[in-house]
């Protein structure tokens, strides 16, 4: 078991593990983890140097290179080599790839040892796309987090729209069920509920009510 408290949020893309598992650290006082922002960081340096994304084996390396710093604060921010990359690994272009990049063995190794190396530290709140089945199967609590495409969608579109991009919202749509595919059937720790996980559907949900459900399991032990 682990030593430090641990709670897993896994869930598909546009979810809103990444708010709600922040405000629950919050409440909480654990550390945050967006492991999501780790694999975005490595997709944005990867395009950054024009390599291949089907090079598994350059990719793993360039994993095995670089230098990925969470820095808890009002907004965690993400520094890749030491420069601050939080809202550039948010862009469309890093967003339509990072898929592609997650889904190689190797670089889901580097990233899964240092995610643990983490939570060893101190009781964290983590979230992505296996926290619960592969990261940290003996986590204290375990949450599913979904919602309908069309719901993480309009969801997504609105994040995207207020930093000044122009979105397609069919396009999203389609973009989204596209990554739910990709995520839920890859050979390599595939997006799947953890058998002892709970599952929360947040569609029609406030950020809030779905912080609150999840604070109120954990403290019941549930």
């Amino acid at each position: 078991m682990l030593d430090k408290k641990c709670i897993a949020i896994d869930g598909p893309a546009g979810a809103g593990k990444s708010t709600v598992a922040k405000l629950v650290a919050q409440a909480l006082n654990f550390l945050y983890i967006d492991t999501g922002a780790m694999y975005r960081a490595i997709t944005l340096k990867a395009l950054r140097q024009n390599l291949d994304l089907q090079d598994e084996e350059s990719l793993t390396q360039l994993a095995k290179d670089s230098i990925i710093k969470l820095v808890p604060g009002s907004q965690q921010r993400v520094l890749l080599d030491d420069e601050d990359v939080t809202e550039e690994i948010r862009s469309p272009e890093v967003t339509g790839q990072v898929s592609t990049v997650a889904k190689i063995a190797g670089v889901r190794e580097v990233m899964v040892q240092r995610q643990r190396e983490m939570a060893q530290e101190t009781s964290v709140v983590m979230d992505g796309r296996d926290i619960g089945t592969v990261v940290l199967p003996d986590a204290n609590a375990k949450f599913f987090l979904t919602a309908s495409a069309e719901e993480r969608a309009n969801r997504r579109a609105r994040e995207l729209r207020a930093k000044g991009y122009q979105i397609d919202i069919e396009q999203l749509t389609k973009e989204i069920k596209e990554r739910d595919y990709m995520d839920s059937n890859r050979a390599v720790s595939p997006l799947v509920p953890a058998d002892d996980a709970i599952t929360i559907d947040s569609t029609g949900m406030t950020i809030e009510e779905v912080v609150a459900t999840i604070i109120d399991m954990v403290e019941k032990g549930k």
